[in-house]
C-alpha cells in the first residue's frame, strides 16, 4: 500500500500554461485568419465607437455651455409683462425700470420697447409680404453691455444717431435682409421711413429676440414709428450670489400694484433646458450603440464558434500532446476576449476622432472623459468573454481521439 501511494506520488503532474503562454497561443490563432478577425472586431469596434462618441460629444457641449454661461452669466432676468385677471396682456408701468434700478442688489439695467405692427424692407419694391418676420425695438443706448453682446461690425447706437434714423440689425434680420457689409448708402425701409444701417450685432444668446430685430433708438421709435414708451422687456442684471433670493423681488418691486401680471425669467435657463433635451437625444444614440454593440459580441461568438468546428484536429493533438481541458478551454477564452479588446481599442480611438473632428467644427473644447475609453475597453473585454465562454467550453470537452479523427 505504501508502495502504490508513493508510485502515486511519483507520477508527473501535467504542465499548465502560464499566463503569458495562453496569450500567444492565443493571438497565434487570431493571426492565422486576420480578415475573419478584422470583420469581428469592426462590428465592436463600431459600437464602441458610438458610445465614446456620443459621450465625448456630449462632454464636449457641455463644457461649450458651461464656457458659454461663464463668459454671458447667470445673473441675467428679462422682466415682462404677462396676463392680467381677463387673460389679456397686461403692461409694465413707467416707472418700472426706475424701480428696480434701486434696488441694492442690482447691478444694472436695459429697456426695450416692442413696436408691433411695424415692417421692414429691404426697399419699397419688396411685397408687403415678405417683411421676414423683422421685429423693431426702440432701445437704450446701455442694451449691449446689460446682455453682454457686441457689434460684429459697424458701430453701436450713440447720443447722437440714436435721435435720427438710424439702426443696427441683428445677425439674423442682416441675413434675411442680403446684407452683408455696411457702407454710408446701406439703407433700410422701417415703417414709411428709410433708416441707415450703422451695425450689426454678433448673437445675442442671452436675448434669441434680437437676433431677428432692427434696434432703434427709443426716441426715434416715439418720434417716427408710434412707440409709446411703454417698456416690452426690461433686461436687469443682479448680483451674481443673490440672484436666486432677489429674482421675485425683482417683478414685484417692477409692478407693485399688480405683481401677478409680470413675468420674471432667467435666459441662462433656458441653455440649460437646450442641453438637457439635447442629452435626452443623446440617451437614445447611447441606446443605439449598446445595440450595435450585442450585434458585435454576437459576431464574436460566431467567430470563435466556427474557429473551433474548423480547428477540431489542432485541438485534438494538443490534447494528445498533454494539454489539459483548461489550457483548451483558456486558450480559445483568450481569443475571444484579446479579439475584443482590439475591437475596442480601435472603436475608443475611432469614438475619439469622431468626437475632436465635431467638436473642432463647432468651435468647442475636445472634451473626452478618461472613464469613456477605459470603460468602453473594459466592456470589450467583458464581452469578448461571455461571448468567448461556450466555443471555449465546447472546444475543451472535445475528447482527443474523436477530434483527431475529424480532423
Amino acid at each position: 500500500m505504501i508502495g502504490r501511494w508513493r508510485r502515486r506520488r511519483a507520477q508527473p503532474r501535467p504542465a499548465r500554461l502560464s499566463l503569458a503562454d495562453r496569450l500567444r497561443t492565443g493571438a497565434s490563432g487570431l493571426r492565422a485568419r486576420p480578415t475573419r478577425v478584422v470583420l469581428s472586431a469592426l462590428g465592436i469596434a463600431i459600437g464602441i465607437a458610438a458610445m465614446v462618441a456620443v459621450v465625448g460629444v456630449s462632454s464636449s457641449g457641455q463644457a461649450e455651455l458651461d464656457r458659454r454661461i461663464a463668459r454671458l452669466g447667470t445673473n441675467l432676468v428679462t422682466v415682462a409683462p404677462g396676463s392680467d385677471l381677463f387673460g389679456g396682456t397686461a403692461t409694465l408701468p413707467e416707472e418700472a425700470r426706475g424701480r428696480i434700478d434701486r434696488m441694492p442688489e442690482v447691478e444694472r439695467t436695459s429697456q426695450v420697447e416692442s413696436v408691433d405692427g411695424t415692417r421692414v424692407y429691404r426697399s419699397d419694391l419688396v411685397p408687403s409680404g415678405e417683411s421676414g418676420g423683422i421685429g423693431v425695438y426702440g432701445v437704450d443706448l446701455d442694451l449691449l453691455d446689460t446682455v453682454r453682446t457686441r457689434v460684429a461690425e459697424g458701430s453701436w447706437l450713440n447720443a447722437a444717431t440714436s435721435e435720427h434714423p438710424a439702426v443696427v440689425l441683428g445677425p439674423a434680420a442682416a441675413e434675411r435682409l442680403g446684407i452683408t457689409r455696411i457702407t454710408p448708402d446701406t439703407l433700410v425701409l422701417i415703417g414709411d421711413t428709410y433708416f441707415s444701417v450703422v451695425g450689426v450685432l454678433d448673437r445675442v444668446e442671452l436675448a434669441p429676440e434680437l437676433e431677428n430685430a432692427a434696434l432703434v433708438g427709443q426716441g426715434v421709435a416715439e418720434d417716427l414709428l408710434e412707440a409709446r414708451g411703454e417698456a416690452s422687456t426690461v433686461y436687469v442684471r443682479i448680483d451674481p450670489d443673490q440672484v436666486e433670493r432677489v429674482r421675485e423681488e425683482v417683478g414685484r418691486n417692477a409692478n407693485p400694484e399688480h405683481p401677478n401680471e409680470v413675468e420674471v425669467s432667467r435666459p441662462s435657463d433656458a441653455l440649460e433646458a437646450r442641453q438637457a433635451a439635447d442629452q435626452t437625444f443623446q440617451g437614445l444614440l447611447l441606446g443605439l450603440g449598446a445595440v450595435a454593440l450585442l450585434v458585435g459580441g454576437v459576431g464574436v461568438a460566431n467567430t470563435m464558434v466556427i474557429s473551433v468546428l474548423e480547428r477540431r484536429g489542432e485541438i485534438g493533438l494538443r490534447r494528445a500532446l498533454g494539454a489539459t481541458r483548461r489550457d483548451v478551454r483558456g486558450q480559445f477564452l483568450v481569443e475571444a476576449m484579446t479579439l475584443s479588446a482590439l475591437g475596442g481599442v480601435f472603436g475608443v480611438l475611432l469614438g475619439g476622432l469622431a468626437t475632436a473632428g465635431y467638436a473642432v467644427l463647432r468651435g468647442w473644447p475636445v472634451v473626452l472623459p478618461w472613464w469613456a475609453g477605459a470603460g468602453a475597453v473594459a466592456a470589450t473585454v467583458l464581452i469578448g468573454a461571455v461571448a468567448g465562454l461556450l466555443p471555449a467550453m465546447r472546444a475543451a470537452a472535445l475528447h482527443p481521439t474523436e477530434a483527431l479523427g475529424s480532423g
